[in-house]
């Protein structure tokens, strides 16, 4: 009998973490009944880390109505793990999922991240996780900042509209005004890129055209977000734009850093901990991970290389099923695979592999466990 572990990001856009496990599971079971398995819901900080950290830890999950990233309102997910420690999304308060259709990297807003920020403070938290991926903005988290009570001013002394566009105004920035709370409360940026706020490896620069940006606009967004970073510089005395993860969710992770005081922790090396992944792969024989594409991406602090090295620290054989296989996949191989499998074993359209993904994933479960099954007979 053979124990297994499964700890699979979501297959973005086709199915949940919860349901790839499921898919997978069923997959191994067809292989041998006898398996045990132990799936755990897993992601990295972007869309679904609330639900994943809060099914595992048995904590509560709670829906409050914010501002959405263009204004209009959405009710967003949260989480209380415990009596003291708060985790929220960007991707659930100003995701891109929720604007797929009218992306504008300069209107969006993440007003609605300080609202839940806030909420959770209502809570009496004294630590709030903040998963920082999925966003749609691109505004260095200052609508984060005026939803927790700062103060954003033009030369003319009026208070900025929301959004990255009207940073290029900014002139005065008023931190007194912001909940004092903050000040007693650990809060915890959590993300999977150490990209700073600007230049080449910026947020404008390196994600603004997913969100929209035109070539044009990531240099008018990387100006402005240059001015927010010179002018908060000038207030707290301290350089925030250039430390690593500040770039993440259109700047939100040097809002976070420069507004909340807040660490900046790799996601994926955070939830390992949260979900206690350690002590679950003590107890197992075989790791399965995932994701929708691995790729060359993928070696930067995504999942599947994370549960991957913490499974060789164990000496565990771990297997990656992933929907499909993208670039350096020796480097892939080099980071602690010991097999990566695709799901879409033939040509098909994206449409038929999202229509057909819980039979493709369960058939790459199945082959997953053959192949282990039969490396471990051999050796």
């Amino acid at each position: 009998m053979h124990r297994v572990l499964i700890a699979s990001d979501s297959f973005k856009g086709s199915a949940t973490s919860k349901e790839i496990a499921q898919y997978l599971t069923a997959g191994i079971l067809r292989a041998d009944s006898t398996a045990q398995i132990d799936s755990v819901s897993i992601a990295d900080g972007g869309e679904g880390t609330v639900c994943s950290v809060v099914a595992a830890t048995g904590g509560k999950l709670l829906k409050t109505e914010v501002v959405g990233p263009l204004g209009t309102p959405v009710a967003a997910t949260w989480g209380l793990l415990n009596d003291k420690t708060a985790i929220i999304e960007v991707a659930e308060s100003s995701g891109i999922t929720l604007i797929a259709d009218h992306l504008d990297a300069g209107k969006t807003t993440t007003y609605g991240v300080g609202q839940l920020i806030k909420a959770a403070l209502d809570h009496q938290v004294k630590q709030i996780y903040v998963g920082l991926g999925g966003s749609a903005t691109n505004d260095g988290g200052v609508g984060m900042a005026q939803a927790l009570g700062a103060r954003f001013y033009d030369a003319q002394d009026h208070e900025l509209a929301t959004g990255a566009n009207s940073l290029c105004d900014l002139a005065r920035i008023d931190l007194t005004t912001i909940d004092s709370r903050l000040a007693t409360t650990k809060v915890i940026g959590l993300s999977d890129v150490n990209n700073p706020l600007t230049g080449e490896q910026g947020a404008s620069k390196i994600f603004g055209p997913q969100k929209g940006a035109t070539p044009d606009q990531v240099k008018t967004l990387d100006h402005n977000l240059q001015c927010l970073a010179k002018l908060v510089q000038q207030t707290t005395q301290v350089d925030y734009a250039n430390k690593a993860g500040a770039g993440a969710a259109g700047g939100t992770g040097f809002g976070l850093l420069a507004f909340c005081h807040a660490e900046i922790r790799s996601g994926i090396s955070e939830i390992i901990k949260l979900l206690q992944l350690d002590q679950r792969m003590a107890r197992v024989d075989l790791v399965i991970t995932g994701e929708g594409q691995i790729d060359g991406q993928s070696l930067h602090g995504k999942l599947p290389v994370g549960v991957a090295k913490l499974a060789k620290q164990h000496g565990l054989p771990v297997i990656a099923v992933v929907g499909s296989i993208g670039s350096d996949l020796e480097e892939i191989y080099k980071a602690g695979f010991d097999l990566v499998l695709s799901s879409t074993n033939r040509p098909m359209t994206i449409k038929q592999a999202t229509e057909n993904i819980a039979t493709l994933v369960a058939n790459a479960g199945f082959t997953a466990f053959k192949a282990f099954n039969s490396f471990r007979q051999e050796s």
